[in-house]
């Protein structure tokens, strides 16, 4: 690769770990700060797994570009963004099962969308 084509994708790299840190970021203080467990599960399983994603993507792009490529970011990519769901919805899940009084209220009736 020539160098221009270079500075292109360090710059790209560059862009998507600040962005990935900032979600993770987001996703931290969310799990800090939220009051509830089922607003503190939602930072991490949202924010911080495509914050995730964004430091994976950046690493393949940057290997890619040297002629290194690999599968190893892809792969984890897919274990995450099939894992983080699941294991959010079992607990949910779980803690609705332990304290129902966490289930939100049905809509009153009539209220119905058209």
């Amino acid at each position: 690769m020539n160098a221009s084509l270079l500075t292109l994708v360090d710059a790209a790299v560059a862009a998507l770990l600040v962005v990935g840190a900032a979600f993770a970021l987001v996703g931290s203080w969310g799990l800090a700060r939220l009051h509830d467990f089922l607003k503190r599960l939602h930072g991490p399983s949202k924010a911080t797994t495509l914050g995730v994603g964004c430091v994976l993507l950046a690493s393949a792009l940057w290997f890619a570009a040297r002629g290194q490529g690999s599968w190893q970011e892809g792969l984890i990519a897919l274990f995450l963004f099939i894992t983080a769901p699941v294991s959010a919805h079992l607990l949910v899940k779980a803690a609705l099962k332990l304290d129902p009084s966490l289930r939100p209220a049905p809509p009153p009736a009539g209220s119905a969308p058209d």
